[in-house]
């Protein structure tokens, strides 16, 4: 499982999101689905049932899409460069992303491309189509985050915090705005690594009307307790602790800490077992695997 996986935010339309990007994104394949107990409600005011997450792959990226109700929405301050060879390749995922959505930034040369576009799909995903950044081998697909508005400035910080949470990673490169461009202290365009995943930060000096919110979040898978407590604290140390092992980093961004075979709890085979399971996890801030495990083996 990839070390930082994106958790896509819809109301109720993640499989038709997960069947749309596997259809033209590369290496892309539907993995897996859980669902809601059906003898209980739930906190998202979904039908007893029904899909919570439908799990695909693309390029080497593991994400999940999550029907949890109307509350968050995905904000442009993340989004995903898709780093293609040719302006041909660059063309085919745009006219595969545009209809419905709404072009940041059309199609076009723009002086860092020779051919570019920022892109907010049908779903609300934003898209950063790049020619000829990818370099020799580099990935395809990488998640990007955009340090503005009362976060402008800190892209150096949060990379040192990130890149020294997680094992085996690095800041690969680290461009900075030029004289009449922005603010030269600020973060252009940087690359780095967590542990073995690349990612993306800038800062922008420009007013957005958008900020990081909960509609789009990086779940931490964890082998065990002893590794959700330290990301558990290191993560929402000036953040703030949330529910159901969700947090947010002192720059607003959303985590999940969640232990690797949470499915074991999800996709239980006895329902009133998942259940109890699911509604103990409802109740949590920081997940505790040996409750989980008490709630499934309790007698029914």
């Amino acid at each position: 499982m990839s070390p930082i996986v994106p958790c896509l935010w819809f109301d109720d339309q993640a499989e038709a999101a997960a069947t749309f990007y596997t259809q033209f994104l590369p290496d892309a394949r539907i993995t897996s689905t859980t669902r809601y107990p059906e003898d209980v409600d739930n906190p998202a005011g979904r039908p007893r049932g029904s899909v919570i997450t439908a799990e695909f792959e693309a390029a080497g990226v593991h994400f999940v899409a999550l029907n949890g109700g109307p509350m968050y929405k995905i904000s442009p301050a993340i989004s995903f460069f898709l780093l293609v060879d040719t302006p041909e390749e660059a063309d085919r995922y745009y006219a595969a992303l545009e209809p419905g959505g709404q072009a940041f930034m059309p199609i076009d040369a723009y002086p860092w491309s020779p051919r570019y576009a920022w892109v907010q799909d049908r779903f609300g995903v934003s898209w950063q189509i790049i020619t000829g950044r990818r370099g020799e081998d580099g990935p395809v697909l990488v998640p990007a985050l955009m340090y503005a508005n009362d976060v402008a400035g800190r892209a150096d910080e949060a990379m040192a915090l990130y890149t020294r949470v997680f094992p085996g990673s690095k800041i690969e490169s680290v461009e900075r705005y030029e004289e009449g461009e922005g603010p030269v202290e600020y973060v252009k365009h940087a690359r780095f690594v967590l542990s073995g995943q690349g990612m993306i930060a800038s800062d922008s000096h420009m007013p957005h009307g958008f900020k990081f919110t909960e509609g789009l979040s990086f779940q931490v898978p964890c082998k065990d307790q002893a590794e959700i407590d330290r990301y558990w604290a290191e993560l929402s140390d000036g953040g703030e602790p949330g529910r159901c092992g969700w947090l947010k980093d002192r720059f607003g961004v959303s985590w999940q800490v969640l232990p690797a075979d949470i499915g074991r709890w999800l996709n239980h085979p006895d329902l009133a077992a998942r259940s109890r399971a699911f509604e103990i996890m409802m109740g949590m801030n920081k997940l505790d695997v040996a409750a989980l495990d008490a709630a499934i083996t309790q007698a029914g």
